[in-house]
């Protein structure tokens, strides 16, 4: 009697190993949280505390929290102009790159012509080469253009940087699309641009909403572009605003780290409230199935 009462419990109870694992894959998690948010805990900490505070504790609690350093920076004008240079480059980037994308990943997944498959594995070789690599190439061309000093010397290169990528994740979007449903259209007198405005682009939310979230984030972190191109402090971006700490006897550490925490705080909250849409687009979305 005893064993037919216990076993329906044991059942119910699971594996001692799969406790073990389970614990186990939640510490590994753990570990990787505070290894990620480590930095960005330590810069929000650091923008509280004085020059003495970060060199003698650099982890640890500010003695007495400087509010200051934030309220003075969200306070100057330059903060506010330099946030609105990134939000210019950051919309000029995501706006042209989506738009020059989506009509690229139409070309070659719905047109049929000679050499198609060659042209795009061509194109796609952009991806093997990061503009941290290609910064002197990238300088003579935005020169000989006459862009420097200006916000399109910072907005093409992006631009240029990030088509390859997101035409090859909408590309796969568009070739998901069943050929019937671009005969009906058709039949319905849609003609090419118009099945491509009224029925692939609706469908490719997914993948036009993690371009989207991808080019922000990246244009909203670039450094080193905007330093090479804008020698004018009065276009500088959020990025390049921390050098403004920098004076000739030394750096005010507390306002730079108060100003790096400003920076990047909100790129990831904007991460984490947008992240679904990545995984969305970057798993196949509604064309699944």
């Amino acid at each position: 009697m005893s064993a037919s009462m216990t076993k329906p419990f044991n059942r119910r109870m699971p594996p001692l190993r799969f406790v073990i694992a389970r614990a186990g894959q939640y510490l590994v998690l753990i570990a990787l949280a505070l290894i990620i948010l480590g930095p960005i805990v330590t810069a929000v900490l650091g923008g509280l505390k004085t020059t003495g505070e970060l060199y003698s504790e650099p982890f640890g609690l500010p003695a007495i929290p400087r509010w200051e350093n934030y309220t003075g920076i969200i306070a100057s004008d330059t903060f506010w102009r330099q946030l609105g240079n990134s939000l210019i480059i950051v919309f000029g980037t995501v706006t042209l790159t989506v738009s020059s994308s989506a009509l690229l990943a139409f070309v070659f997944s719905r047109l049929v012509f000679r050499g198609r498959e060659l042209i795009f594995n061509f194109f796609t070789l952009g991806l093997l080469f990061p503009v941290t690599i290609a910064f002197l190439p990238v300088f003579i061309q935005v020169r000989q253009f006459s862009l420097i000093d200006s916000y399109f010397g910072v907005i093409l290169p992006l631009v240029a940087f990030g088509i390859p990528g997101s035409t090859l994740i909408l590309r796969g979007f568009f070739r998901a699309i069943p050929s019937e449903l671009e005969d009906a259209a058709y039949i319905d007198g849609c003609g090419t641009l118009g099945f491509f405005w009224y029925v692939l682009l609706p469908l490719a939310r997914p993948a036009l909403g993690a371009i989207v979230v991808l080019q922000t984030i990246v244009s909203w972190n670039e450094y080193f572009l905007p330093l090479l191109v804008l020698t004018d402090d009065s276009k500088w971006p959020l990025t390049l605003g921390i050098m403004q700490f920098q004076g000739q006897f030394g750096t005010d550490w507390g306002r730079v780290m108060a100003f790096v925490s400003l920076l990047i705080v909100p790129a990831v909250l904007f991460y984490i409230v947008t992240q679904r849409y990545i995984v969305t687009g970057l798993t196949g979305g509604e064309l699944k199935g």
